[in-house]
């Protein structure tokens, strides 16, 4: 999990896509170096790291319909 400039757990949140007891549920918690994103069904797993700017391009790449 990447770490933090203070001890507090991190906030995470469920993908808006993650519908009910949808068998692929996404995971994700902002931090000030990036955002993390987990397998919310296998929480202890590894997680992703993207950089703020790698973020907003993937986020944006979604949303256009860029990434399928």
């Amino acid at each position: 999990m990447p770490s933090t400039s203070s001890n507090v757990s991190p906030s995470w949140f469920k993908s808006s896509h993650s519908g009910g007891n949808a068998t692929e549920c996404v995971e994700a918690s902002h931090f000030s170096k990036g955002t993390a994103i987990r397998d919310s069904k296998t929480t202890e797993g590894g997680t992703l790291l993207f950089q703020p700017h790698s973020w907003t391009s993937f986020v944006s790449a979604l949303q256009d319909g860029r990434l399928r």
